[in-house]
């Protein structure tokens, strides 16, 4: 049973938000945290961001992924228009850090980010946004606007008893190193880019 643990606000370069960090133990090293602009309108639809932790593209700024522009892009949008983004621990589609650094070897070798999971006998994907929604209805979040490009996420919400009104894009151009990730996305996902994305 997820449980909200802590909480203050925490000023950031995009603004000030509301950090909340939610785990089943206060002992948890890597709780799930959510971040609500300081004016997010709850009577009304929330623009919502579901992101999953990506160390490399967040932190060290790979080229190989967009995932640190979505973020930030993300973090823009709410910023400016109200909102909430709920940042899931789940490296590398959920399989940590260090298989996702032997995936990244083996797409060195010439694989694909699917192929070098599935050659690790590991999912492609096995994130659960579950969590994530399961959090909305603990904010009593009843009705959301949905920044990303992935099916998956609206799925979801879907089926969860929220309502969902928009999908808002997250268009982030693609580089020469991300185009190849971009595509597989694309294809393999059936994530909703457009050609600026993977162009």
């Amino acid at each position: 049973m997820l449980k909200k643990q802590a909480e203050a606000n925490v000023p950031t370069a995009f603004g000030s938000f509301r950090m909340m960090a939610f785990s089943e133990s206060d002992s948890d090293w890597m709780p799930h945290l959510v971040l609500v602009a300081e004016n997010t309108d709850f009577s009304q639809p929330v623009n919502v961001r579901f992101h999953s932790e990506c160390i490399t593209g967040e932190v060290f700024h790979s080229k190989k992924c967009e995932c640190g522009e979505q973020l930030e892009q993300a973090m823009r949008y709410i910023q400016q228009h109200g909102g909430l983004i709920v940042y899931l621990r789940q490296e590398g589609r959920n399989i940590g850090i260090i298989n996702k650094i032997k995936a990244y070897a083996l797409q060195e070798k010439g694989m694909d980010t699917v192929e070098a999971n599935l050659h690790l006998g590991l999912p492609a994907d096995d994130r659960d946004f579950g969590v994530a929604v399961e959090i909305l209805k603990m904010l009593e979040v009843k009705e959301i606007n949905l920044l990303t490009n992935n099916p998956e996420k609206l799925h979801y919400v879907e089926n969860s008893g929220i309502v969902l009104r928009n999908r808002v894009p997250i268009q982030i151009q693609a580089t020469e190193e991300s185009r190849g990730y971009l595509e597989v996305k694309k294809k393999y996902f059936g994530h909703l880019l457009d050609d600026r994305d993977t162009l």
